[in-house]
C-alpha cells in the first residue's frame, strides 16, 4: 500500500524548504579530508564561552535527571533584574528561532498576513508559510529595512510585521526615531516583532533599546537571544519581552520544559558576567575594522554592518568563490539564499582567524 504523504501535511508545509544552517566544521572535514577548520558562517562568538557559564553547567550536571523548572523562574528573574522588566512581560525560548515560531503560531492563520523587509532575516517567511499564512514583503533601502515601504504594504489582514535591528544577513539598522515614528503609526491590532539577536553589538545613543520601548507600545514584542554576543549558541536559549496580555498567550503555545538546566544557568551566569559582554563587544569592534581594511585593500565592496559579520560584495557569483574558500579551510555563509547571489556574509572572528580568511580570501579571488 502507498500513500502520498506530502499530501497529508499541511498546504504551507508542503512547500516548504529545510532551513540552511551554516556548514559544520565535522562535515568539511568528512567531506574533504581536511583538518584546521576556521567556520566564519553561523555568526558566533569567537571568544569562547564565559568561565562563569561553564561553571553553572558544571553545577548542573548533578541535577542531570531533574525536568527543568518549565517556567524558568530564576532566568526570569536574572533577566527582570538585568534590564528592568517585569516577570509577566517574559517568555522563555529556545533559542529566539523558537519564539518566532511561537508568535507565528500563536497570532498567524491562513486568513492572515505578515510583512517583513527584503533581505530580512530567512526565519520569517519559513515560519509564515508554515501557518499558511501569506509573507508580504517589502523592498529594502540600502539593502536595509525601508520602513516607509513596510507602511505601504500593511493592508485589512496585517497581524505581525517584522523588523530585525540589526539585521541579519545586512548588518543595517534603523534609528530610535525611526523606529518610535513608525510604532506612533500602526493601528494597535497590528503586533511587530522586533528581533534583537544582535543588538549588543549595536547600542549607541541612536540605536533603540527595544526592551524600553514595550511598556510604551503594547503591540511591540521584542526577541533576543543567548546565542551571540553571550556565546551560548549550542544551548539554544532566548526571551521575548511583551505586553502581559500577549505573554500570556504565547505561553499558552509554548511547549513545556522548552529550554533545558544547563541553558538556563549558564544564561544567569552570562548576565552576571558584564566583563565578557564588554570583552566580546570589544573584540568584535576591533575585528570588524580589520576585516573592513582588508576588504577595501582587495577592492571589494561591502556593506556597513552594526552586527557581528559583514557581508562582502564579491562582484561575481559569490558560490563559487565560497566552495573555494571550503577548500582553504574557512567555512563562510553565500548568501544566494536571500536573493544576495554576488554576496558572502562573514561573521567576525578572533584576530588570527580574520587574518586567515583575509589570506584566503586574496588567494582565491586570484586564482
Amino acid at each position: 500500500m502507498s500513500c502520498d504523504y506530502v499530501a497529508l501535511a499541511n498546504s504551507g508545509v508542503q512547500q516548504l524548504k529545510p532551513y540552511q544552517a551554516g556548514k559544520p566544521i565535522e562535515e568539511l572535514e568528512r567531506e574533504l579530508g581536511i583538518s584546521n577548520i576556521i567556520k566564519l558562517a553561523s555568526n558566533e562568538n569567537p571568544l569562547g564561552p564565559s568561565p562563569k557559564a561553564i561553571a553553572a553547567i558544571q553545577q548542573e550536571i548533578a541535577e542531570l535527571t531533574r525536568y527543568p523548572d518549565s517556567n524558568g523562574h530564576q532566568l526570569k528573574q536574572a533577566i527582570c533584574q538585568s534590564f528592568d522588566l517585569d516577570l509577566a512581560q517574559i517568555t522563555l525560548g529556545n533559542g529566539s528561532n523558537d519564539l518566532l515560531e511561537l508568535i507565528t503560531r500563536t497570532f498567524l492563520n491562513p486568513a492572515c498576513e505578515a510583512v517583513y523587509s527584503e533581505f530580512a532575516f530567512v526565519v520569517y517567511p519559513l515560519v509564515v508559510q508554515a501557518v499558511g499564512a501569506k509573507s508580504v514583503v517589502a523592498p529594502a533601502k540600502d539593502f536595509g529595512h525601508n520602513l516607509q515601504a513596510i507602511s505601504e504594504a500593511i493592508s485589512e489582514k496585517t497581524r505581525l510585521i517584522f523588523i530585525a535591528n540589526p539585521n541579519n544577513p545586512t548588518g543595517t539598522v534603523i534609528t530610535n526615531d525611526e523606529l518610535c515614528a513608525f510604532l506612533d503609526s500602526l493601528p494597535a491590532n497590528i503586533l511587530v516583532v522586533l528581533d534583537e539577536a544582535y543588538s549588543e553589538y549595536a547600542m549607541d545613543a541612536a540605536m533603540p533599546n527595544g526592551l524600553a520601548l514595550v511598556k510604551r507600545y503594547p503591540n511591540l514584542i521584542v526577541t533576543r537571544t543567548f546565542s551571540k554576543a553571550y556565546g551560548l549558541a549550542a544551548l539554544r536559549v532566548g526571551f521575548s519581552v511583551s505586553n502581559p496580555a500577549i505573554t500570556d498567550l504565547l505561553n499558552r503555545v509554548r511547549q513545556p520544559f522548552n529550554v533545558n538546566s544547563f541553558a538556563m544557568a549558564a544564561a544567569v551566569a552570562c548576565l552576571n558576567d558584564t566583563d565578557y559582554l564588554a570583552h566580546t563587544v570589544a573584540l568584535n569592534a576591533q575585528g570588524m575594522q580589520q576585516l573592513t581594511k582588508g576588504i577595501q585593500q582587495m577592492g571589494l565592496g561591502y556593506i556597513p554592518s552594526k552586527a557581528n559579520f559583514i557581508t562582502i560584495d564579491m562582484g561575481e557569483e559569490a558560490l563559487p568563490i565560497y566552495q573555494k574558500l571550503l577548500h582553504e579551510g574557512v567555512i563562510v555563509r553565500p548568501l544566494g539564499v536571500y536573493n544576495l547571489p554576488n554576496h558572502l556574509r562573514v561573521t567576525i572572528g578572533t584576530e588570527s582567524e580574520n587574518t586567515r580568511f583575509l589570506l584566503a580570501l586574496k588567494k582565491v579571488i586570484q586564482c
